[in-house]
């Protein structure tokens, strides 16, 4: 009797943990909290762009997404990227061919500042997935590939980059003189981090800070030290954070029956 009640905890066990959710979520003070765990889901994630800006909803419905959240920065006047976007190890949305960029004094004198923003990647080493958070042109490890990547910034961890990625620029003085994405002042954002369990697993957590509990930059960064995460970036934010998982749909603009703003690239969790 007993060892077929040993076989029966065994056999509930394990039917429990094939059916177990990968995408763990909390709500707590105007804050989503997902944390994203095991191998297989590694496979269910990808970045996508719209050539065309779409809202955070559509792209979550048109790709038959389980979970969407907004990725990287754009232009909304010629509705071009600022942020690389990779898909199926090609890239589908570079930058350099964003005509606005190149032809701005500002941004032309820090453009290899742009271009290196931290990005969140997926990495095939060796028919083994993993993630990463690195600069742009930081290279991979020996024997892997960029599968799909989304680009951002700042980092967060485990250095906060302002400088380095040009969102923030100081005089000689050291005086900030301009700002990128509202950095330093509080305002809804979508972050996203790495964690390393310890067996190796990792575990994504992604954040999305809405209205009612806005941040600053550094309070985002203190967010992501609270849950230990090894590494983490920020997406774009304010009013292009966005949110789409089962019947929750997060949007960041004010407007009274506002559908979201419309962007142009998007994190996506296939089934």
């Amino acid at each position: 009797m007993k060892k077929i009640a040993v076989l029966l905890y065994t056999l509930i066990f394990i039917i429990g943990s094939a059916y177990a959710s990968p995408i763990d979520m909390e709500y707590n003070d105007g804050i989503y909290h997902f944390v994203l765990s095991g191998n297989k889901i590694k496979k269910q994630i990808s970045f996508i762009s719209s050539q065309n800006l779409i809202t955070n909803k559509e792209a979550h419905l048109n790709s038959g997404s389980l979970l969407t959240i907004n990725a990287g920065f754009f232009d909304p006047n010629n509705q071009k990227t600022i942020s690389y976007i990779v898909n199926n190890s090609q890239t589908v949305e570079d930058p350099i061919f964003n005509e606005n960029m190149m032809i701005n004094p500002v941004l032309r004198r820090n453009m290899q500042k742009i271009l290196n923003r931290t990005e969140f990647r997926i990495l095939d080493c060796d028919s083994k997935l993993k993630y990463e958070i690195a600069q742009h042109n930081a290279s991979v490890d020996f024997m892997c590939t960029i599968v799909t990547s989304g680009q951002g910034g700042p980092q967060l961890l485990p250095n906060l980059r302002l400088e380095e990625e040009f969102f923030i620029a100081k005089d000689k003085e050291g005086n900030i003189v301009r700002e990128s994405a509202s950095v330093l002042h509080k305002t809804p954002r979508t972050l996203i981090g790495i964690k390393t369990l310890p067996k190796g697993d990792q575990q994504v957590h992604i954040f999305i800070v809405t209205n009612e509990h806005p941040m600053d930059i550094f309070e985002a960064r203190d967010l992501c030290k609270q849950y230990e995460l090894d590494t983490a970036m920020a997406f774009d934010g304010g009013s292009s954070t966005s949110l789409n998982y089962k019947k929750i749909n997060v949007i960041s603009t004010q407007d009274s029956g506002d559908t979201g703003r419309a962007l142009k690239s998007f994190m996506i969790v296939k089934p």
